[in-house]
């Protein structure tokens, strides 16, 4: 991994959200590597808060000198448990994400936002796992509702190319305590749109208020880093040039 990485030179990971993968980034990281930077953007196995923490806490591990750790939607969630675990993460940048307090539970919170429909429009299975043939519940957004919860600010024939191809996440996500978060510990950025229906407007920006995250509103939909990859770039560089030079927490 690090072959593939400039010395020196500070690294951005980018954290995805569920019901999608790592090319939800793809024009920010464009813009990213055009500044020169070393960027990730991984595939998060989307089976639960404790398993994808882990997950991203290796990576950030192994991921040589600081990194900037980026979380969209759920993936908020994900790098806020996971950097209490990796100790080179010198700033976390929320983008439409959850900053859970310790012990809450994303499916409890999600639930009393006024401005999320998300809750309304998920279709469940009941898949069997391989290995004994247990089953394991997974969701996925009605591909009908999934430009309107979704995407509503992008075309809906590119809304349905995204719903066509959404990752399924699984109920543990919705449902296991958060632990305590890094984003008590680590400096914090957050976008907020102010037209987000799937994590709720409300609730991303009462979080990011109480983590002290320095907040930016952007006018669109849950998927702002698709819709406006600039303005979620500029507030990354902005982290970046906040950070330069200081030593990760730990």
């Amino acid at each position: 991994m690090s072959d593939a990485l400039v010395t020196g030179k500070p690294t951005v990971m980018l954290v995805h959200g569920a019901f999608a993968d790592g090319s939800s980034w793809n024009l920010v990281i464009e813009r990213l590597q055009a500044k020169g930077l070393n960027v990730m953007a991984p595939a998060v196995p989307l089976r639960g808060i404790s398993s994808d923490a882990a997950y991203v806490a290796a990576l950030l591990e192994e991921t040589p000198g600081p990194v900037l750790a980026v979380g969209h939607s759920y993936g908020g969630a994900v790098i806020s448990n996971a950097v209490s675990e990796a100790k080179n993460v010198v700033g976390l940048v929320f983008v439409c994400a959850f900053a859970p307090e310790e012990g809450q539970l994303l499916g409890e919170v999600a639930a009393t936002s006024k401005d999320s429909v998300l809750m309304s429009t998920l279709i469940p299975h009941h898949l069997a796992v391989a290995n004994g043939g247990q089953q394991i519940l997974e969701f996925t957004i009605d591909p009908e509702r999934f430009h309107d919860a979704f995407a509503s600010d992008l075309p809906e024939e590119q809304a349905a190319v995204l719903a066509a191809t959404q990752r399924p996440v699984a109920e543990p996500a919705f449902s296991e305590p958060s632990r305590a978060p890094a984003w008590k510990d680590v400096p914090s950025w957050a976008v907020i749109a102010t037209g987000d229906k799937a994590a709720g407007t409300d609730i991303t920006r009462s979080m990011a208020e109480r983590a002290g995250s320095r907040i930016t509103e952007v006018e669109g939909s849950h998927l702002i880093m698709v819709s406006q990859p600039q303005a979620v770039t500029d507030v990354i560089l902005a982290a970046l040039d906040a950070v330069a030079g200081v030593a990760p927490v730990g």
